[in-house]
């Protein structure tokens, strides 16, 4: 299957930064990571001490400018060893170092301004946290957004109040929350940052994370692996107990299903952490960052996923239609609707033939009109009950290579005239008899409606006890899930 994700031009299956800058303003970005020489509440005694139990002596700046080095300074001295890298390209200076709101708006103003004169510097990346925004910073910030492109990087880490509380933070949900929303209140762009693999969290713990943050109206994320380093609390701790770190598999795996529930929009900065060789002491692999990247893009093939993909069970439906129909097979859709997933079908079988029943007038009429559309020639449509399939494709038994049922109703019709489950369930019946000894059998429930609920019901009661596989896009009971029925595993 192609790579059908919208915000990508490569092989990528995310909304990369690269994608996402080179869209917005023309051509390649590039960020400067500077340190302002700033501190951080949770080391002076302000909001608590020792700081987060994994962050570095560089207060997680370790790549960038040196603090000993005026601000500019830092920005042309790494700006040079960017240009050798690439030539024409626009810049962004990324604070990054310890938290960078953590002062008065004078000292600020001191820190950024000058960057902001600097010739093709088309905007700021400010890390800070959720608890070192002051009101008067705010404002700061709002006048920088109607000057330059503005992004503010909010630290979070986890939602999990417990493990939270274990690392340190010295911040709750709550404070988080309410600085994302009062951000967004004055329409700026905020980033998030997520630790994967944090002590005592699940693979589960870490999709919550990803879900919680897919509800929140943020720009963007930066998806890091724990990684620990020397003279942290974290490395006296994992000197003391060893506890378990993530293998390169288990990472690329959560980061992969991570991506699949993220909305598309929002723009992925970063999917691993990038660590001093110098300093780190576990896990080796991180070091290995574009090996990390490739099997991301890698395992997102072999998936045929993509950033968004669990948004809606059609994803599913589509990615399993593109799976197996040829473009010589017969195929039926045994439910044409408005016809969006006929043509869809057609389209990967253009040297078969698709039979589409619906036994609605309208249904029929507006598939017809989608097909001319398309110009679309390889369907014959039927006005029929699906229950009547295997009486009309007497010729056909034994060779259509998939059937697929979309039970409900009609989207823009009658919402009173549903698929109903003596009829389903004798269609899926006779279904079994048509399709080839490989054949695929797909059913897309939906029990949000009160027909709908007994068909749910009465299909999984069929299916008990059967070899079939149920997917599913999220856990509420009244969303549409997909059954897979391979005909010589039934």
């Amino acid at each position: 299957m192609k790579n059908t994700f919208i915000y990508s031009d490569s092989n990528k299956r995310y909304h990369s930064l690269d994608y996402f800058y080179k869209h917005k303003f023309g051509k390649k970005v590039c960020k400067i990571s500077l340190n302002g020489g700033f501190t951080c509440p949770n080391k002076d005694g302000s909001k608590g001490t020792g700081g987060c139990i994994y962050c570095s002596k560089s207060g997680s700046g370790d790549f960038a400018g040196s603090v000993n080095k005026d601000i500019v300074t830092q920005f042309q001295e790494i700006k040079e060893e960017m240009k050798k890298k690439w030539q024409d390209t626009l810049y962004i200076g990324y604070f990054q170092a310890n938290t960078n709101t953590y002062a008065k708006v004078e000292v600020l103003k001191q820190k950024y301004e000058p960057i902001l004169k600097q010739d093709k510097v088309i905007g700021l990346s400010i890390a800070t946290r959720p608890d070192a925004i002051s009101e008067e910073c705010i404002e700061y910030l709002k006048d920088l957004h109607q000057r330059t492109y503005l992004t503010i990087e909010l630290g979070l880490q986890t939602i999990h109040e417990k493990t939270s509380r274990f690392i340190n933070r010295g911040h709750d949900l709550a404070c988080f929350e309410q600085m994302v929303k009062r951000l967004r209140q004055e329409k700026l762009n905020v980033v998030v940052h997520i630790i994967n693999g944090l002590p005592g969290e699940n693979k589960e713990m870490m999709l919550e994370t990803v879900k919680y943050l897919n509800k929140l109206d943020i720009q963007g994320i930066k998806i890091h692996m724990l990684h620990i380093v020397k003279n942290t609390k974290l490395a006296d701790l994992y000197e003391e107990e060893k506890f378990p770190l993530l293998t390169q598999e288990e990472y690329v795996d959560i980061v992969c299903d991570q991506l699949e529930l993220l909305r598309p929009e929002i723009v992925i900065h970063r999917l691993t952490g990038d660590p001093d060789k110098k300093e780190l002491i576990a896990p080796n692999w991180v070091l290995k960052k574009v090996c990390v990247l490739n099997d991301i893009d890698k395992e997102l093939a072999r998936r045929r996923t993509y950033q968004g993909f669990q948004k809606s069970i059609l994803n599913r439906v589509h990615e399993r239609f593109s799976y197996y129909v040829k473009n010589n097979s017969l195929v039926i859709d045994a439910t044409v609707g408005n016809g969006n997933d006929t043509v869809y079908l057609a389209q990967l079988a253009y040297k078969g033939t698709v039979y589409g029943f619906d036994i609605q007038e309208k249904a029929i009429e507006n598939t017809k009109q989608k097909l001319q559309e398309n110009k679309i020639t390889n369907v014959i449509l039927f006005q029929k009950n699906h229950n009547q399939m295997e009486d009309i494709l007497q010729d056909q038994k034994g060779k259509i290579s998939l059937i697929t049922f979309n039970l409900g109703y009609l989207p823009t019709g009658n919402k009173k005239i549903t698929t109903t489950v003596s009829s389903t369930i004798q269609a899926i019946e006779n279904s079994l008899s048509l399709l080839h000894p490989n054949g695929i059998l797909l059913i897309t429930v939906y029990p949000g409606h009160e027909e709908g609920k007994k068909e749910d019901q009465a299909i999984r009661q069929y299916f008990k006890n059967k070899k079939v596989t149920y997917y599913h896009n999220d856990d509420k009971s009244n969303s549409p899930y997909l059954i897979e029925v391979k005909k010589k595993e039934y």
